[in-house]
C-alpha cells in the first residue's frame, strides 16, 4: 500500500494519502530508515576514528529528520487538523524514496538534453532544477492532501520546514563543529 500511495501522490491523486496508515506504528516504521541511514553513516565515520564528525553529523541529520514531523504536528494543531498529522507525517517520511525514481528519470532527461546539444553541466543544472521543483511540489501536494489545507498553507509549511532543515544541516558547519575538510578528502 505504501508504494501505491507514493505512486498516487506522485501522479497528483490526493486519494493516495489514504494508502498510508495513520497509526503510531506506521509512523515509526516510516521513520526507521530515515534514522538508520545516518546512524550507519555515523558508525562508519566513527570507526575511521572521526568520532566528533560522526556525532555532530548524526545529531544534525537526526534533527533534520525530526523537524518535518514536528512541523507537521504544529501546523496541524494551528490549523485544527490534529487528527490528520500522523498519516501526513508518515506519508512525508516515506516520500524520501520518491527521490530514487526521480533521479533515474532525471538521468534519462539529462542524457537527452546533452544529446540535444546542451553541455553536460547545463544538462545537469536543468535536470537538477526540474527534479528539485518536482520534489518540492510533491511535498507541497502531500501536505495539502494530508492535512486538507489550502495551497498557501501547505506552501508555508514547506517553506518553514525547508528553512529549519537547512538550518539544522548547516548549523554544525557554520559553528565550526562540522568535519574538517582535510579529514574528508579521503572519502
Amino acid at each position: 500500500m505504501i508504494l501505491r500511495g507514493l505512486w498516487r501522490l506522485a501522479k497528483g491523486d490526493a486519494g493516495g494519502i489514504g494508502e498510508f496508515g495513520g497509526g503510531v506504528e506506521n509512523f515509526y516504521a516510516s521513520l526507521a530508515p530515515l534514522i538508520a541511514f545516518p546512524l550507519v553513516g555515523a558508525a562508519a565515520t566513527a570507526l575511521q576514528g572521526n568520532w566528533r564528525v560522526a556525532l555532530v553529523g548524526f545529531i544534525a541529520r537526526l534533527c533534520g529528520v525530526l523537524v518535518l514531523p514536528v512541523m507537521v504536528y504544529e501546523f496541524a494543531r494551528i490549523y485544527q487538523r490534529e487528527p490528520l498529522w500522523l498519516r501526513t507525517a508518515t506519508a512525508l517520511n516515506w516520500s524520501f524514496w520518491v527521490l530514487l525514481p526521480v533521479m533515474v528519470v532525471g538521468a534519462f532527461i539529462g542524457g537527452i538534453l546533452a544529446q540535444a546539444g546542451l553541455s553536460m553541466v547545463q544538462a545537469e543544472y536543468v535536470t537538477l532544477g526540474i527534479a528539485g521543483l518536482y520534489l518540492l511540489w510533491y511535498r507541497w501536494f502531500t501536505l495539502r492532501a494530508g492535512l486538507a489545507v489550502s495551497g498557501w498553507r501547505a506552501a508555508l509549511i514547506v517553506a518553514v520546514s525547508g528553512v529549519l532543515v537547512g538550518m539544522f544541516t548547516a548549523l554544525p558547519i557554520l559553528l565550526g563543529l562540522g568535519p574538517d575538510p582535510a579529514q574528508l578528502s579521503h572519502l
